[in-house]
């Protein structure tokens, strides 16, 4: 406020200064001298003073011109003794209104260009720092959610890839990505951690007694405890598989404590189970099993990434649950003798684990560890809380974000680096903490002629679409009337080379100012209706957009005004004879009469219009401000050169601006004055536009940053949930809600790979393997959608129908997958003869099943074709078979996303349950499914050989079935069979006949 207080008063003692000064000498000495501070004073107005809004600077403008305007009729009436009518001496009132109004408008245009580029600045600011702090929130919330279900370890080149194909494909929109190309094997070794494995008694029974909501909160519940329990005693959930649980200590980070970590946590586990069954009336208990080893952790495959470990010593882990007595810790010897001070009730193992031959394989002693001892208590989960602790974080954060806003906002440029920094940078001869950090601020614009110090930016910004040419053009369109109307008194109008210059001129502008502004216009004339434009309004649209898209047009329309003002001007000087001029000054003063005041040039008449030409020349938008400065400072040399050898006794013989200083310095000065005024303000509307232009550039950078890192999360999300479940996750399970499906109709398939070993020269084979089995899985989308579930050690799970937008539909038309399409398409001709009947409707919810099993074959296909592919690969032949058993179900699956710290989707139901006993009891290079399953496939004409009566746990002895496959991997289907048969009968038939005959 005082600054603005003191430019004030120094601008009011300027311009009183100049009217006094000029007033005490009419008076007092009897000189008239002209005024000088009228442009200045103007200038200063419009440019210099901090006026936040442009009508209080408009009418204080316009009453300054009045005031001047008013010293120049008194400047007239005293000169020609009150003479105003004559029809000449109100041409020149006339004209020095022109000018006036020709100033404000040149200043009303510059507060208007500056407060756009101001507002757009402080905007564009706004918009880079919420789009920079919210690619920082987008990297956060992909850092932690990829790093609550991967260590960052594993993590870390995963991301990597993704953002790395991410930008591939936009630089080879045009070219295939090669999915088989630098596939990540993110596995790692760790010598020293203990495993847990806990599973929950009487599952099966909850699985039949239990509805989706109470089955899904109840395990929701229980793994939302565990979690918690495993958060607070450092140790690391791996996965779930439906009713089983297991988890790491000392894996993300070395602990010396982790045989005591699981022992406790496994104890806790205990104690949660029996206050939920408690507190439930269920009939349920927890097997816990805990070994102490070495394993490999990682992740396998090129989809639904899932963090796992193998080993020998995760098996024994496995076993020692499996052989364990439910609400008893089963441990090994070795987790007990890692434990410093034991304090824990230790009894023998269990004959069951005396008796497993893989434990007696491996040497393992084993304990039971009852519960006797309740552990430190973990508190029950409290969604309430969790959501307070979000919003309290939400807060913090929108805090932080005003916060960061106000010191953007304060590094703001108003102006180009100062000569004092420019010294400090040359010479160094100042402090190199604080100056050259405000230095390096700026280094990619120069100093002078503020360019891009890179080539390919100061080339972009140059060619950046001008759309406020328009009123560029309406401004010097202004201008060129002004000038043709002092032309026009000066030379009364009857000059015939002044009339036609001014002809052209004019209607030139006119037609471009009415080629920018045709568009405008008819926007605004057809806003509110629904018009049809002729062919010759889209011609002029199209010229007038090329105009503003084009640099090389919009230069040639600069020049050509410029040229256009100054022939005008060449005009008025080419009528001047300064000879004659001469001697009629001369003998006006000898013989004291008036001369006439048309024989030459006004000298201040032509001194305003060379500044209102500079000043035209440095305002045009979107002109290369180089280009500008050397034109305009090119005038006014020219000018002075014009003034000091051409025309230097007409300029020395008119008025001053002080009785001591002559008339053509005067000039000059003005001259110098707007030069360098208008240079340095429009230096800094240049720097503020370069400024706020390489803004933009890094918006859009940090714009398609975030759009990577957005695209990233979506990936991995998908790539960890099912696509449906995703898009809940980021809304509802964000704010820790439970989410669960229940579907009526779903295939389930478990594949196992036999025999493998999973140890780490086979874990890359078994790699390989999988990611050409996800590699299937990009061929099953849309109405085909098969979902990969997880991997267990070897075996390989997925489901057929769990999509919400599952239409049950299989269109013939979408061309995805020649498997597919084959089969489905044998199929139904498969119902077409058997049923003779068109395809029902009600039986295409049942097509997930056939969807699926075509699925299991094409990954038997794949499997035949990796052994042909690894027969000349060095691998143990004995590890690597190539021998495969795959077993479906089909039913009614529950699924949903349990717990509370790693998000995992997880399907349950009976169907889940048949499904991996069907593979568990079956046979290598067969697909195995129950009696309901093939009764299904059947309908599509699939054989389903009948294998006989099969024990299955849980179930006892049932019925199972192999489906028809040959030797070459294709399905065997009634029809042809038939068909195949009755051939061969009329075939005998037709034999036997021959031979009677």
């Amino acid at each position: 406020m005082q600054i603005r207080l003191f430019e004030g008063n120094t601008l009011g003692a300027k311009f009183s200064k100049d009217l006094l000064l000029n007033i005490y000498h009419y008076h007092m000495d009897d000189w008239i001298i002209g005024s000088f501070f009228d442009t200045y004073t103007l200038f200063t107005i419009y440019m210099f003073l901090p006026i936040p809004y442009i009508l209080p600077s408009l009418v204080l403008g316009i009453s300054v011109s009045v005031i001047y305007t008013s010293y120049f009729v008194l400047y007239l009436a005293s000169k020609h003794r009150y003479e105003i009518s004559n029809v000449a001496h109100l041409n020149y009132l006339s004209v020095e209104i022109s000018h006036q109004f020709c100033v404000n408008l040149y200043g009303a245009f510059f507060r208007i260009m500056r407060e756009i580029i101001v507002r757009s600045s402080f905007l564009d600011r706004h918009q880079y720092v919420m789009e920079d702090i919210w690619l920082r929130s987008a990297r956060e919330q992909e850092k932690v959610f990829l790093h609550s279900i991967l260590p960052p370890q594993i993590s870390q080149p995963i991301q990597e890839d993704i953002r790395n194909r991410i930008k591939f494909s936009e630089k080879h929109r045009n070219t295939p990505i090669n999915i088989r190309r630098d596939r990540i094997m993110a596995i790692q070794i760790h010598p020293d951690v203990s495993i847990l494995y806990a599973d929950i008694v009487n599952y099966t029974y909850l699985t039949t007694t239990l509805t989706v909501k109470q089955l899904i909160s109840l395990l929701h519940e229980l793994y939302a405890r565990f979690d918690l329990a495993a958060s607070r005693y450092t140790v690391q959930r791996i996965k779930f598989l439906g009713d089983c649980y297991y988890c790491v200590a000392g894996l993300t980070r070395p602990d010396p404590d982790h045989a005591k970590c699981c022992l406790d946590f496994g104890l806790c586990m205990i104690d949660n189970i029996r206050e939920v069954r408690a507190k439930e009336k269920l009939d349920i208990d927890i097997r816990v099993g805990v070994h102490s080893g070495a394993l490999c952790a990682g992740v396998l495959g090129a989809a639904k990434l899932q963090y796992d470990i193998w080993g020998s010593d995760v098996v024994i882990a496995n076993r020692l649950e499996g052989t364990g007595l439910p609400g008893h810790i089963h441990t090994s010897e070795r987790t007990l003798q890692m434990i410093i001070e034991p304090r824990y009730e230790v009894q023998p193992g269990t004959e069951k684990a005396r008796n497993d031959p893989f434990l007696q394989k491996h040497n393992v002693i084993t304990y039971l560890i009852p519960f006797n001892v309740r552990p430190r208590t973990i508190p029950d989960l409290d969604i309430d809380h969790i959501k307070i602790i979000d919003s309290e974080t939400e807060l913090k954060k929108q805090s932080s974000i005003g916060l960061e806003l106000r010191e953007e906002f304060k590094k703001m440029p108003v102006g180009p680096i100062s000569v004092k920094e420019n010294f400090k940078e040359v010479f160094q001869l100042w402090g190199k903490d604080k100056d050259k950090e405000r230095i390096r601020a700026r280094p990619v614009i120069g100093i002078y002629l503020l360019h891009f110090r890179d080539p390919r930016l100061e080339y972009n910004y140059m060619h950046q679409p001008d759309y406020m040419l328009k009123y560029s053009m309406l401004l010097a369109w202004v201008f060129g009337l002004n000038l043709c109307y002092i032309q026009y008194v000066h030379d009364s109008g009857l000059v015939k080379n002044g009339v036609i210059v001014d002809l052209v001129v004019m209607l030139s502008l006119t037609v471009l100012l009415f080629l920018t502004w045709y568009k405008k216009l008819c926007f605004l004339r057809y806003s509110t209706q629904d018009h049809k434009y002729s062919r010759i309004s889209c011609c002029l649209f199209r010229v007038a957009e090329s105009i503003q898209r084009s640099l090389i047009k919009r230069i040639g329309i600069y020049m050509y005004t410029i040229i256009s003002y100054f022939s005008i001007i060449t005009v008025m000087l080419m009528d001047c004879d300064r000879e004659e001029y001469e001697v009629v000054h001369i003998e006006s003063k000898l013989y004291h009469y008036e001369p006439d005041m048309n024989m030459c040039f006004h000298p201040w008449l032509l001194t305003n219009m060379v500044c209102l030409i500079i000043g035209m020349s440095l305002i045009f938008t979107r002109i290369p401000f180089m280009m500008k400065v050397v034109v305009s400072t090119l005038e006014a040399i020219t000018y002075m050169i014009i003034l000091f050898f051409q025309f230097e006794y007409i300029v020395h013989h008119s008025l001053t601006t002080n009785p001591y200083f002559e008339a053509e310095y005067a000039h000059c000065l003005l001259v110098i004055i707007t030069l360098l005024s208008l240079y340095f303000k429009e230096r800094q509307t240049e720097f503020n536009n370069k400024i706020n232009y390489k803004w933009r550039e890094e918006l859009l950078k940090k714009q398609h940053d975030a759009f990577i890192a957005d695209q990233s999360i979506t990936i991995l999300l998908h790539n960890i949930l099912p696509a449906h479940v995703a898009n809940v996750y980021l809304t509802s399970l964000a704010k820790h809600e439970l989410y669960y499906e229940d579907y009526a109709m779903v295939a389930v398939m478990f594949a196992s790979l036999h025999n493998f070993q999973l140890d780490l020269p086979n874990l890359r084979v078994l790699n390989e393997i999988i990611s050409e089995f996800d590699r299937i899985l990009s061929y099953y989308r849309d109405d085909y959608l098969v979902e990969k579930i997880k991997i267990v050690g070897c075996t390989y799970m997925a489901a057929c129908g769990l999509d919400l937008r599952f239409s049950s539909v299989i269109s013939q038309e979408r061309s995805t997958h020649e498997s597919v399409i084959q089969e489905v398409l044998r199929a139904r001709r498969s119902i077409s003869v058997l049923r003779k009947d068109n395809y029902a409707s009600s039986e295409k919810k049942e097509e997930v099943v056939f969807v699926l099993t075509t699925f299991a074959l094409d990954l038997m296909r794949t499997l035949w074709t990796c052994n042909n592919d690894y027969r000349n690969v060095p691998v143990d032949r004995d590890v690597f078979t190539a021998d495969m058993s795959i077993g479906i179900s089909s039913g009614e699956v529950m699924a949903g996303v349990v717990g509370a710290s790693q998000v995992h989707y997880d399907i349950w139901g009976n169907a889940v349950n048949m499904a991996s006993r069907m593979d568990s009891t079956g046979l290598a290079g067969q697909i195995q499914v129950t009696e309901e399953t093939a009764e299904m496939l059947r309908k599509y004409g699939l054989e389903c050989n009948y294998r006989g009566m099969t024990f299955v746990k849980g179930r006892g002895i049932l019925p199972t079935y192999f489906v028809g496959i040959d030797e070459n991997y294709e399905f065997k289907y009634i029809y042809e069979s038939r068909h195949h048969n009755l051939s061969d009968n009329s075939d005998s038939q037709h034999g036997s006949s021959e031979k009677n005959a």
